[in-house]
């Protein structure tokens, strides 16, 4: 069963996620990844963020360029950490994407990270941090990972 829920507008955009879920495998997290858009899909957007709990989802990572709405859409129908990929698809280059998704009503959070490829990566490693202080062997996966970080 998934603890991690990537969701994608596009599939344009499975060039830059691809990170994600390297990072994600990288770590032994059980993930998902999922084309949804909140512009397109709406209602399939809805029914997934209410669905991820009982399908076992801890947290969700959303990416997504332009206007960006994916990731507070899917946080305004869950009670998950859900964290925001600001990809670097419009004339912007992810500057819109950022802004929209760090600028989060009071009450619907969602974590931002870097635009592109660094908060790709960035948004498996916080997952992975949030499900360590849950699961063990997450736990231990990303202190390695951590620990060669710090010695070069």
């Amino acid at each position: 069963m998934p603890l991690v829920g990537v969701v994608i507008g596009s599939r344009s955009d499975e060039s830059i996620i691809q990170d994600t879920v390297k990072v994600l495998e990288e770590l032994g997290v059980s993930h998902e990844v999922s084309v949804i858009s909140a512009h397109r899909t709406p209602e399939k957007a809805r029914e997934y963020a209410k669905a991820a709990v009982d399908r076992g989802l801890e947290v969700i990572i959303a990416a997504a360029g332009g206007s960006a709405a994916l990731p507070g859409v899917l946080a305004s129908w869950t009670t998950l950490p859900v964290i925001g990929v600001p990809l670097p698809s419009s004339d912007l280059k992810g500057v819109d994407a950022l802004y929209a998704i760090a600028q989060m009503p009071p009450g619907v959070p969602v974590a931002c990270v870097a635009i592109g490829s660094w908060g790709a990566r960035n948004a498996a490693y916080l997952a992975a941090a949030i499900l360590a202080l849950k699961h063990e062997d997450i736990r231990e996966a990303y202190a390695v990972y951590r620990e060669r970080l710090a010695s070069g």
